[in-house]
């Protein structure tokens, strides 16, 4: 498994082969691209647990999924996703971010009393949050723990890197904190898709058992398909879990 770790132990195994080869410096140049390479894929895939052990799916055969939605809560979308999946009886998770938390109390407890898992996705969901030193990361991720716990008095365990992008800093504030990494393994890219078949056979092609199916709680095109998309899941035999169920871990502290 190609780690961090092990690829800076390639890295100065390499360097000290190249040296001793008296290799031009050109050489050397063409080693360092490829070292930044693998750290820039490393840090854009979660699921590779490059520099973080993420868990992005059940190690199972049976055919249950779990739904999960990033980026709440919000007024325009969130209470309706919560409809659906109230009506359809489909439980899910929401990785929130703190800062749309004050003013949506409520509605963050409407989603914990309905059912559904919350998740830590940081208070600002900053765009530069996976350049943050690990300490401002920590602080981000507990001042989310504590708002969170305020409404529902509950504290989470779950947390969603940002964009689902990794670093050693990101490791090191969810090692401190005692976080378990989530990610996913069919990401619907629901933020970008142009229609709702195109959303839809993303996600229903990539289809298997012990997935965690990633999408928006800010998107109107997947509060469109949800519906659809919960009943072509189960006639395809599929249950739809919560996430720690699937996962077998627990949500909370």
């Amino acid at each position: 498994m190609l780690t961090h770790r092990n690829t800076n132990i390639a890295l100065i195994a390499l360097v000290a082969l190249f040296l001793w080869l008296s290799l031009p410096w050109w050489a050397f140049v063409l080693l360092f691209l490829a070292y930044s390479g693998a750290l820039v894929w490393g840090a854009m895939q979660i699921q590779s647990g490059f520099f973080l052990k993420a868990v992005c799916a059940a190690d199972t055969t049976k055919k249950v999924v779990a739904l999960t939605f990033d980026d709440g809560p919000l007024t325009a979308f969130t209470p309706q996703i919560l409809d659906i999946l109230q009506k359809a009886q489909a439980p899910a998770a929401f990785f929130c971010i703190g800062n749309r938390i004050a003013g949506q109390e409520a509605l963050l407890k409407r989603i914990d009393a309905e059912g559904h898992v919350i998740g830590n996705h940081s208070f600002s969901h900053h765009f530069w949050f996976d350049l943050f030193p690990a300490s401002k990361m920590l602080a981000e991720l507990q001042q989310v723990d504590n708002t969170i716990e305020q409404v529902t008095g509950k504290r989470p365990r779950l947390f969603r890197p940002p964009y689902g992008v990794t670093n050693p800093n990101v490791r090191r504030a969810v090692n401190r904190g005692n976080y378990t990494a989530v990610g996913w393994n069919i990401r619907s890219l629901d933020t970008v898709a142009k229609g709702a078949d195109e959303l839809m056979n993303r996600i229903l092609s990539r289809l298997q058992p012990g997935a965690v199916i990633l999408m928006h709680d800010s998107i109107p095109l997947t509060v469109e398909i949800l519906p659809a998309l919960i009943a072509h899941i189960r006639e395809q035999g599929y249950t739809i879990k919560r996430i720690d169920q699937l996962l077998n871990i627990p949500a909370y502290a």
